[in-house]
Parts: structure tokens; C-alpha cells; sequence
């Protein structure tokens, strides 16, 4: 650590912080959002479906209104979750806490990754006390200690570590559009069959050549789904595609996971994914493992859903992976590509949900999806949507590898940086 940095606790550092634990705001369907601990996960803050009455944000925020750049941090359930504010309007809820540093001392760009840092996390958790859930009091977190260089150094590592953090962040804007437009060329052709509309009406449909115009038929006809587009067919989910479970190899035994090298996928994995493309798993099995799995490895292009706890987080898996039980996974074929059944699934999510069961929790049996009726258009057409889809999700994962390089790179400088152990020139 260069000489010049200094230690000191987290209180000394503080020009404020806003405390909201103990008190549980009255919600609303609309108002001013409410930020809550589990939408504060990876660095940002995620939408949020709560909100509070704009006639209550004064009361409520009376112990201290946020500002912008003020580093938010949960104190449980998760202990350690950190995010910056932008400047929006938001109200704070319980178990989150709002931390601004002294303007001379600390700079809250810095202190936001400053908090993220491993070592900060380990006193968070050091300090924290609980045996179901993690929780850090305020009198304990005021004496976390900061490690902290000049305030000119200060922002400009801050500096460093944002443009990498700005550009994963475009690059996560920019696979929220590309999936959106993925999803409306589905719900236009295949839920709402604007082009057959088209066609019926006399009229060419719009955005498409002729070829691809040619490949709708020009009416409907009756069916167990209602009016559908003539020539169409209705067959069950388990017609078209292979349904296929996972399971769990017995964690205690070390062969089955010790210096594996094989991706293993739980819904754990999912919770995080910011696009629709599993890249990665957090763990691995060796052969041994692989060999208690009666599905075996599942082949890249395999459409995963999680079939409970909860029902629903879908993706399509980008390198070849076994799963756990939690999981039902979808083998698709030129019936059915895995794009066109990942929009099916997003589509009819209601319909696949009301046929889970469970007291606990929710499940969707296989058994219970597999007889879904699903509608399907002709090879030809789905080959179509396929191809032109695939440029928008393959400029999805590219830019998803490129954000993990990045997360990877900021993880590896942020200690060093930090602790001094590099300079900027160097991380530059």
C-alpha cells in the first residue's frame, strides 16, 4: 500500500448514512419505486414491481433523501449487495442502507467499489450475526474499515473500473433490445399472425420480402386454439420436442465433483443471467458424476426451463451441460428450434404455470408439460423466424462473453488497484 493512503473506520468516512431497517413502507401498484433488497444484485439495481404512494414518499423518507451517486447496500438476505443510485426517484426500503461519503475523504464512485471489494465483504460478513440469515447491525458496519488513497487517486481508479463497468452495462441495454425484438417478431407472427391478417385483408405484410411473405397462407380455420392460420397444426409440447429431467449425484461423494470439469446447471445458475443464454455454471461434475445423471451431458443449443423454485427461468444453454432435477429440458429440432420454443415458452408462461402443483412450491412435472397444445407453423416458415432470430441471439451471447471478460478483468484489477499493489498507469 503506497504511503500516502490511509485506514479508517467507515463511520469517519460517512457524511450520511440512511438507515430504513424495522419499518415496512405500505405499497402500491404505482407511485414512486420502491428499492428493495432483492433487486439490488451484481453491482446494479434491477426494476422493481413495488412501489409506494407519492402522497407517502415524504413521511417515509423522513430519516434522509437519496441522492445522486449515494452507494446503496443490503444489510441481509443478501448482507453485501452493492449499487449507486442515478439520480431517479426512488424510495428505500427495509434492509437497505444508503451510505454517502465525506465530499474531502470519499469519493462514493470509489466507495461503491470499494464495498464490493473481497476484503470488505469479508469484514461485512466477519461482523454480520445470524444462523438462518446473515445480517450486519449499523453499530457494527460504522466500524468496517476503509482503506483509501488520495481523493484525486481515488476517482480516478473509479474512473477505470466504470468505463468497464459502463460498457458491460451497454452491452446489457443492448441484449434487452435485441431480445425484445426477437420477442415481438414472435408475438407478430406467431400470436397475433399479423402477416396472415395482412394477406386476408389483400395487403402485403410489412417488414418482409416475398419469399418470406409467401411462407403465411392467406386465411384461417377452426381448431381446438381457436382461429388459427390455415394449414397450421396443434400438437402437444411432447410431440415436438424431446422433455428430458437431470438430477443431483450425491454431494458427499468427492468423485463425483472433485476437479470436474463437466458444466452442471442448477435454477441457482439462472437467477442471475441477464439474457437468456447460459454461458457458465458454478459447478462442475467429473465423468463419474456425469454417469448418475440419466440424461447425460445435454448438447449447446438445449433450451432449459426451471420446472420449480420457481417455475419459469428459461434459457438456452450455450455450452453443453448436465442438470439437476430442477430443470425441464427441451431437445429441439427443425418441428420446433430452440429460438422459436424459447419464445413459446416466454409467450405461454401463464398457461405453464397454472399447470404446476405443490403445496410447498410449485412444480411443473414433465408429465403435466409435456401435453401442452402448442401451435406450429411449417418447416419453412419456422426455419425462417430461425435464421433471422439467430443473428439477433448470436449478437446476444457475443456481447455476453464480451461483459464476462469484462466482469473478469474488473474483478482482477479492483483488488490490485485497491490495495495499491498496481498503479493506474499500469491497469491502464
Amino acid at each position: 500500500m503506497a504511503a500516502e493512503w490511509t485506514s479508517l473506520p467507515l463511520e469517519d468516512c460517512m457524511e450520511a448514512i440512511i438507515d430504513y431497517r424495522g419499518k415496512t413502507p405500505e405499497k402500491t401498484t404505482f407511485g414512486v419505486p420502491l428499492i428493495t433488497a432483492k433487486v439490488i444484485k451484481g453491482g446494479r439495481i434491477e426494476p422493481t414491481g413495488e412501489f409506494i404512494a407519492e402522497s407517502d414518499y415524504d413521511a417515509w423518507m423522513r430519516r434522509g433523501m437519496p441522492k445522486r451517486g449515494d452507494v446503496v447496500m443490503t444489510t441481509e438476505a443478501p448482507l453485501g449487495e452493492i449499487a449507486q443510485l442515478d439520480g431517479s426517484r426512488i424510495a428505500l426500503a427495509q434492509r437497505v442502507i444508503t451510505l454517502r461519503g465525506k465530499p474531502n475523504i470519499l469519493d462514493n464512485s470509489f466507495l461503491k467499489f470499494l464495498m464490493q471489494s473481497a476484503e470488505v465483504q469479508e469484514e461485512l460478513r466477519s461482523r454480520a450475526t445470524g444462523t438462518t440469515v446473515l445480517g450486519i447491525r449499523q453499530s457494527e458496519l460504522r466500524k468496517v474499515s476503509l482503506t483509501l488513497p488520495p481523493l484525486a487517486e481515488q476517482k480516478r481508479i473509479a474512473e477505470v473500473l466504470g468505463a468497464l463497468d459502463d460498457k458491460i452495462e451497454l452491452n446489457r441495454r443492448m441484449n434487452a433490445t435485441l431480445e425484445a425484438t426477437a420477442r415481438a417478431l414472435f408475438q407478430s407472427w406467431f400470436v397475433d399472425f399479423d402477416p396472415v391478417r395482412a394477406k386476408l385483408d389483400g395487403r402485403q405484410p410489412s417488414g418482409m420480402d416475398a419469399d418470406t411473405a409467401a411462407l403465411f397462407p392467406d386465411s384461417f380455420e377452426e381448431s381446438e386454439l381457436g382461429h388459427i392460420p390455415k394449414g397450421w397444426n396443434v400438437k402437444a409440447v411432447g410431440e415436438v420436442v424431446d422433455c428430458v429431467g437431470g438430477g443431483t449425484p450425491s454431494t458427499g461423494e468427492l468423485k463425483y465433483w472433485e476437479g470436474g470439469t463437466l458444466h452442471w446447471t442448477t435454477p441457482k445458475d439462472f437467477s442471475s443471467l441477464q439474457a437468456p443464454i447460459l454461458l457458465n455454471t458454478d459447478r462442475k461434475l467429473t465423468d463419474a458424476g456425469l454417469a448418475k445423471i440419466s440424461s447425460g451431458l445435454l448438447p449447446s443449443g438445449t433450451l432449459l426451463m426451471s420446472s420449480r423454485a420457481p417455475v419459469g427461468y428459461l434459457a438456452i444453454s450455450a455450452i453443453p451441460v448436465a442438470i439437476n432435477q430442477g430443470f425441464i429440458a427441451m431437445k429441439c429440432n427443425a418441428s420446433a428450434s430452440n429460438y422459436f420454443m424459447l419464445n413459446w415458452c416466454q409467450s405461454n408462461m401463464a398457461e405453464i404455470e397454472g399447470r404446476a402443483t405443490g403445496t410447498t412450491f410449485a412444480e411443473i412435472s414433465k408429465q403435466n408439460f409435456r401435453p401442452i397444445p402448442m401451435l406450429l407453423p411449417s418447416k419453412e416458415l419456422m426455419a425462417a423466424f430461425s435464421v433471422r432470430v439467430a443473428t439477433l441471439y448470436a449478437r446476444i451471447t457475443a456481447n455476453l462473453r464480451e461483459s464476462q471478460t469484462l466482469a473478469s478483468l474488473r474483478d482482477t484489477l479492483l483488488p490490485k488497484l485497491l490495495s495499491g499493489e498496481i498503479s493506474l498507469k499500469e491497469a491502464a
